[in-house]
Parts: structure tokens; sequence; C-alpha cells
């Protein structure tokens, strides 16, 4: 469900619902290099269904004969949606197997195979294109469109989508205990679970911007990020230039996705339960990283259909959420969740 973290441009201008069906969310990844052509990884362009990334690479792995870490992906996608992405195979000294046979449960197509010389590696996508169809429309027309008008040209908080803290909050939760109790958990539930965790400190802080109204304005002593890169710079005092171009989209305001190095800016107001799941992150030795405060969708554009439909196209840069686009459009109800003909939310 949306409505989790503060909106920018209050309350949604009506209600819908999405995923009634696998492909009303369709997502299709743009990677951010070509292929070289030739080198040790094989690299797959597949298009699955009602399965998600791990699911997927799982199955390549074991097809390959090889160890899942030897299985690239660049973001993972939705499970509740129609979706394509690369994935590479290490195959050093191995014969590539038919990887037609992907194909034989129905729910996995081989659009293309290339070859490349190093691993596919998380986050190097340029970003992801977005064909969502919302069902049940209701609200004014007027309202809608105005809205719609407003987000093509003013973005979003870049917030982290729900799917980053699973069903219900679930993986959130379990990283909580874990951070509060510790012990050993498995190597692919650690990722999970620190991502879930920087993600919600991400949120907490970009909603307090959110109701400051600044989370799109650059303030002094501010990170700005470089627009389609990890490039960022401190800005100890913005000036004309600046903002100028943020107003172009050029830069974003940036806020930490925490780890050894940050500095808090006000430890004073910070709730004893952040500053223990910061400390958690930090003898975790997550490095510091940065992520944009907003999100502007590109080539942004949509049609009113004659069955309470409405059809969204647009482009989001890699780790931006379309989820978090539509909360500041509607409330919304995942039909996949709500027993829709898609699949079941993992």
């Amino acid at each position: 469900m949306s409505g989790a973290w503060p909106t920018a441009w209050g309350a949604p201008a009506g209600s819908a619902v999405i995923r009634r069906c696998p492909e009303d969310f369709a997502v299709t990844e743009e990677p951010g290099f070509a292929l070289s052509g030739d080198g040790e990884h094989v690299f797959l362009y597949l298009e699955k269904r009602c399965l998600n990334t791990a699911e997927l690479a799982a199955r390549i792995a074991e097809l390959a004969g090889v160890p899942p870490r030897d299985v690239g992906y660049s973001g993972m996608k939705d499970r509740n949606a129609v979706t394509r992405q690369w994935f590479s195979v290490g195959l050093a000294g191995r014969q590539a197997p038919d990887w037609q046979a992907l194909q034989s449960a129905g729910d996995v197509r081989v659009l293309e195979t290339g070859r490349h010389l190093r691993k596919l590696r998380r986050g190097t996508h340029r970003g992801n294109r977005f064909r969502l169809r919302l069902c049940e429309l209701r609200g004014s027309r007027a309202a809608l469109e105005a809205r719609l008008a407003l987000l093509r040209e003013r973005g979003a908080p870049n917030y982290f989508g729900e799917q980053r803290f699973g069903r219900g909050g679930s993986t959130l939760a379990q990283a909580r205990r874990w951070a509060a109790r510790g012990g050993r958990v498995s190597r692919a539930r650690r990722g999970l679970f620190l991502s879930a965790l920087r993600a919600w400190l991400f949120n907490q802080q970009l909603g307090a911007r959110v109701q400051a109204g600044t989370w799109e304005r650059v303030l002094p002593g501010d990170v700005c990020m470089l627009a389609g890169s990890r490039s960022f710079f401190t800005c100890d005092e913005p000036d004309a230039q600046i903002q100028a171009r943020l107003q172009q989209g050029d830069l974003h305001p940036g806020l930490p996705l925490w780890g050894r190095g940050g500095e808090v800016a006000d430890a004073a107001a910070e709730s004893a339960d952040s500053a223990a799941v910061r400390r958690f992150l930090e003898a975790q030795g997550v490095d510091l990283a940065w992520r944009p405060t907003r999100l502007l969708p590109d080539d942004f554009c949509w049609e009113f259909c004659d069955d309470d439909g409405l059809q969204l196209d647009f482009a989001l840069g890699a780790g931006s959420y379309a989820t978090a686009l539509l909360a500041e459009f509607v409330h919304y109800t995942d039909g996949s969740v709500k027993g829709g003909t898609g699949c079941e939310q993992v």
C-alpha cells in the first residue's frame, strides 16, 4: 500500500489498483554499457514473469553448473511483473549449455545472448523503463491530470519502495531484530538485511526533508549528486549556478546511505533507535554511500482509457522506484495481494 512516508505534493489525487495482472507492471532494464563481444562471461537478456531476480539467477547457475556467485545481475526486479533484464554467467573453461532450456517452465524467454570481459555488477545499469497500467482509477480527471503534470515537471521524493522492506515490512522487521540481538545470518540474508536498514534510515531522513519542504533544495553543506551518475561534491554555499543546475535536473541534493565515515548533522535530534542502527551498520563494515533526494521521470507520458484505466510510460534512473512516483499520484492497492490474477507477492 502507498502512504508510508510523507508526501511532497499533498494528498494523492485519487485511487487505483496496480498489478491486477503481471502485464500491468512491465519493466525494461536499460544497460549502462555495450558488450565487448568476447570474454569468459556470457550475458543473457531475459524476460521473466511471476519470478524474482534471485530465483532466476539460481536457475541460471543450476543450468550452467556454476556456483551462484558466478551469476551476476545489475538490479533486483519485481516478481509481480513482466520484466526484462540482463544476467551474466562466468564460464571460464566451461561449455555453454543450451540457454533455451530456461524457457521450459514458460515463465522465462531468452531474448538475446552475448559475451563480455567482466561480470555484471550491481547498479551498473543506466535505469529502467516502465509501462504501468492502473485499474479502477477514481478521482477528478482535472485533479489527476494536474498531478501528473506536476510530477512530470518536478518529480517526487526518491524514497525506497516497500519492496525493499519485504512484504508487510517483514524483511525490515527481521533486520532490526538481527541488529538488536546479533548472531549469524546467511550471506544472502545479510545483504538483504543491511540494505533494508540503510533504506529505512534514508527514508527517515528524506521524510524529514519533505516535511521541511527542502527535499528538492540544496542547503549549505549538502552533498550534490550529478544526475545519472554516482559522482558527487559537497556544496558549502549554494549559488545561482547551483540553483540553475538543480532546476534543470543536472544535479540533485544527496542524503547518505549510512556506513563508515558518515556524520550525523544533528546528533541531539536523532532518535536512540536510529543511532543504534547506524552504529550497527558501521560495525558491520558497511561504507558510506549517497543517494539523490528526488527522482525525475524521463519521457513521462500517459493515456486515460475508457475502462477506468490509465497507462503510464516513463523511465527512472537506477535504484529509483516506480511506486515512489505512484504514491505521489494516487492511493494505490496492489492487486496481486488482493486476489488478482497475477503472482503471489513475496
